[in-house]
């Protein structure tokens, strides 16, 4: 009996966090029937879950999100909180866009995770084509840029003469002779009248504006109130690759300054901010980690090279045991399912990083997993494959889960078992006092952080906390044997003869959307 309540809760979690929707009804009119049948049964016994329910139908629900293809970006942008790029790197943006196809960008760079202490601004003038919708990634746009002038002011007298050094080493003669840079003056990086320019220093491209994606939210509480966000490109997480590679997913996105949520006082105070007076946001204490309750996905998230996600963790910290649930969709409104995973392991080392200021990192194991097929291009793809490779071979079922442990994971997904990934979190606090929960990007590469040397330097989106505690509802057998985990992101994507099919899969999910 414990046995069979447990898979019905496993499968009401499954089923109301892949809602189909978007315009094609008609294709998923089938797998929606499929997945509401067991919904009013199996949620008697979740109710003390309500709230993790209610933010993911929410989520799938649209979350009254509408998208403006061509992209409109004639407007300010800027950051909504201190952003971490790979590297690390701590920086705040206040971007404009013009009518005339002309941007003017600050970056400003800081030298602690909070962005109290200004160290040097990039200002960036250049211009912005817009091209076709982007091949990459559905619904992205994909541009062009030209920049016009790059220039940098110092905020202290220690970086200027550091990055004076820098460039002294990158681009001999850049400076002549022993001169250093001055402090709060502005230096040339590259102008059109030079023509040169010395980014190598900084490691410095604008690569970031190839891809673009513009979002319109309709708060829940205020249907009359509109948040503008701007996604651009991604920072490839390979520091040598960062001049080089085109962006194949999102940064956190920018807000309209002249709209921004909840009269943010972060962006009020970037937006009013220059070269001569950057950004000094309001101080705040590092929030300790605590790996405990449950955690949910804010919004459809964006992994490189076509794969959007929503997660749902689970923690339970009595034992060092977590449960992770991976659900995979073609469309970044997280509206056509493909395929959901359910991973469990333990993790362990919390300590605090030597490398990224104010994160914390962790070790952790991957040593179960279970796939189940969401549409019938994905079924069809398992069903190919021989032998030992993916579940039982030949028994695939659109919405049926099967348990790949015993198979080490599943080939046809690029997934395997047993599988060690070396992490990084942070915790932190919105302006609704919710606890939110960062764990470290993934690569940029599509390969995982499987050795200490690849863990993570930057952050993905945040899970926000649905519940502090874990229910402790009927387990089976199982659970009492193999605590419950509940996931970080911790699932390892192959890049031998799994990634070439998880890129069939993508290309078959296009031809499906």
């Amino acid at each position: 009996m414990a046995l069979q309540r447990l898979k019905a809760a496993a499968s009401y979690l499954m089923l109301i966090l892949i809602l189909p929707g978007l315009d094609d009804a008609s294709s998923l009119h089938d797998s929606e029937e499929a997945f509401n049948r067991p919904v009013e049964k199996a949620s008697e016994m979740f109710s003390k879950d309500f709230q993790c329910h209610h933010m993911l139908k929410h989520l799938y629900n649209g979350a009254r999100i509408t998208v403006q293809m061509p992209p409109k970006v004639e407007s300010h942008w800027v950051s909504t909180s201190c952003e971490v790029r790979p590297g690390p790197e701590f920086i705040t943006r206040s971007y404009r866009f013009y009518s005339n196809n002309t941007f003017k960008a600050y970056q400003f760079n800081y030298g602690d995770n909070h962005c109290t202490q200004p160290s040097y601004t990039l200002v960036i003038v250049g211009k912005l084509r817009l091209r076709q919708t982007s091949w990459i990634i559905r619904g992205a746009t994909e541009a062009d840029y030209h920049l016009h002038r790059v220039q940098i002011v110092c905020h202290s007298k220690m970086k200027a003469e550091e990055i004076s050094l820098s460039l002294n080493r990158s681009c001999p003669g850049f400076l002549p002779g022993p001169k250093t840079w001055e402090p709060h003056l502005p230096y040339d990086l590259s102008s059109n009248e030079s023509g040169c320019n010395c980014f190598r220093a900084l490691n410095f491209a604008m690569h970031e504006l190839q891809l673009l994606r513009v979002e319109k939210q309709h708060l829940h509480h205020n249907p009359e109130q509109v948040v503008q966000e701007l996604f651009l490109g991604n920072i490839h997480t390979n520091w040598s690759q960062r001049m080089y590679s085109r962006p194949s997913s999102y940064q956190p996105p920018l807000q309209d300054a002249k709209n921004h949520a909840h009269g943010s006082m972060v962006c009020r105070i970037i937006s009013q901010s220059d070269e001569y007076h950057p950004p000094v946001l309001p101080p705040k204490a590092d929030l300790p980690v605590g790996l405990y309750g449950h955690w949910v996905s804010q919004r459809c998230e964006v992994r490189p090279e076509v794969l959007f996600l929503t997660r749902h963790f689970v923690f339970h910290d009595n034992n060092n045991t977590w449960e992770g649930h991976y659900y995979h969709f073609s469309d970044p409104v997280c509206k056509h399912p493909t395929f959901t995973i359910y991973a469990k392991g333990r993790y362990s080392h919390r300590i605090p990083s030597a490398k990224v200021m104010g994160g914390t990192e962790f070790v952790f194991k991957v040593n179960h997993m279970k796939v189940t097929p969401m549409d019938a291009a994905t079924v069809s793809l398992l069903n190919v494959f021989n032998g030992n490779a993916c579940g039982a071979e030949g028994s695939w079922h659109v919405g049926v889960e099967q348990d790949v442990t015993h198979t080490n994971g599943c080939v046809a997904l690029g997934i395997g078992l047993p599988h060690t990934e070396y992490e990084l979190f942070k915790m932190e606090q919105d302006a609704k006092g919710r606890y939110l929960l960062f764990n470290g990007q993934r690569p940029s590469d599509g390969s995982s952080p499987d050795r200490p040397e690849k863990r993570a330097t930057s952050y993905q989106a945040p899970l926000v906390q649905c519940a502090a505690s874990v229910d402790r509802l009927d387990e089976s057998t199982e659970n009492s044997k193999q605590s419950k985990n509940i996931n970080n992101g911790s699932v390892r994507y192959h890049h031998s003869a799994g990634a070439t099919v998880l890129l069939f899969i993508c290309m078959v999910r296009h031809i499906y959307c």
